[in-house]
């Protein structure tokens, strides 16, 4: 039998450990946790603790300023900062601590710098782009990540899924609608399928591009997606049906087209608007509502999209010694998880 001054663990039939501690150490361990939490008490009760990311967001950040031509220079500074301090050994930068170099955190991160004025030939961004070329260049980041190099002409659009709007119209009886997704996925998708349809894209000056990170240029590759060898795979189901959107996209059967515009419109700015921490308050649908509303025409002083920045900006993490962006805020889970534990 265990002494009262051990701690049985949860083990496999295999293996069995326990820790020794002595009972005032874990009573006072258990008393100085309770004072931390109940000092990060808001005042109205609630708890709401720092969620801690990569570097991806700062750089997203950097790249949607460009995007949109109006780039705050303290803010990008201080996204800088924080890139640089986030840089491995190697010259990349992960997607988790103690990760390895992951392809496009890294390319994200690269880019930031260079549009930040970075010079190509300083030793840290030399290191970057050796660490990319590496792990295969732009060919191998993901399609999310594509799409916001696609929006500064860095990447064809061509390449990209298509995300058709009229999926928005579809009946709740329908064997696919926006209803059966998740709603981080729904909040995700929708702004994205405005994105999708009107492709505004702003193009960066020469020196901005990133034409160094393509391992066979940005001419001669073929960067679509690879098909499976096999005829018949789900993989390449999606693609020829990725195909067949493509195909009937320029159609833009005028009617539908555009009451799944207005739809999805609508849909979105019911969820930005007041009793709203913005769009499903994470930050990838909150940053692609913003580029949606732009594309749509909505002007930075233009009430909504003002709400949706303001919102938006409510993720920064406003440390002088390190600027981060947080994805979400999370009272209700660290609301209840922090009462669970008193």
């Amino acid at each position: 039998m265990p002494s009262n001054h051990l701690i049985v663990l949860p083990s496999s039939p295999a293996a069995s450990e326990s820790y020794s501690a002595a009972d005032e150490e874990i009573g006072q361990g258990i008393s100085l946790a309770q004072e931390n939490l109940l000092r990060q008490q808001k005042p109205d009760g609630h708890w709401c603790g720092e969620l801690l990311v990569d570097s991806t967001l700062c750089s997203d950040y950097v790249v949607f300023m460009h995007w949109c031509g109006e780039v705050d220079a303290h803010l990008q500074r201080r996204c800088v900062r924080h890139i640089l301090k986030r840089q491995l050994p190697d010259g990349g930068w992960n997607i988790y601590h103690g990760g390895p170099s992951e392809i496009n955190a890294s390319v994200k991160a690269y880019f930031a710098l260079k549009l930040a004025g970075c010079s190509v030939d300083a030793p840290f961004m030399q290191e970057a782009r050796a660490t990319i070329m590496r792990l295969g260049g732009i060919p191998q980041m993901n399609t999310f990540s594509k799409l916001y190099l696609a929006l500064v002409g860095v990447f064809p659009w061509k390449y990209l899924p298509a995300i058709p709007i009229e999926m928005v119209l579809l009946p709740s009886w329908a064997p696919f609608h926006i209803y059966k997704m998740s709603s981080w996925s729904r909040a995700m998708l929708i702004p994205l399928s405005i994105i999708n349809h009107f492709k505004p894209t702003r193009i960066l000056a020469g020196e901005k591009q990133l034409h160094e990170l393509y391992p066979l240029g940005t001419e001669q590759a073929d960067l679509r997606l690879p098909r499976s060898e096999k005829f018949w795979t789900w993989r390449n189901f999606f693609l020829r049906l990725d195909d067949t959107f493509k195909f009937l996209q320029p159609l833009r059967i005028g009617l539908l087209r555009q009451r799944a515009m207005e739809a999805a419109e609508q849909w979105m700015l019911e969820r930005i608007r007041e009793g709203s921490d913005g769009l499903a308050a994470v930050y990838p649908a909150m940053l692609n509502s913003m580029i949606a509303l732009r594309a749509l025409g909505y002007s930075k002083t233009n009430p909504v999209y003002a709400k949706a920045e303001n919102d938006f900006a409510g993720l920064f993490v406003d440390d002088p010694e390190d600027f981060r962006i947080q994805p979400c805020l999370s009272p209700v889970w660290d609301t209840a998880i922090t009462i669970i534990a008193l």
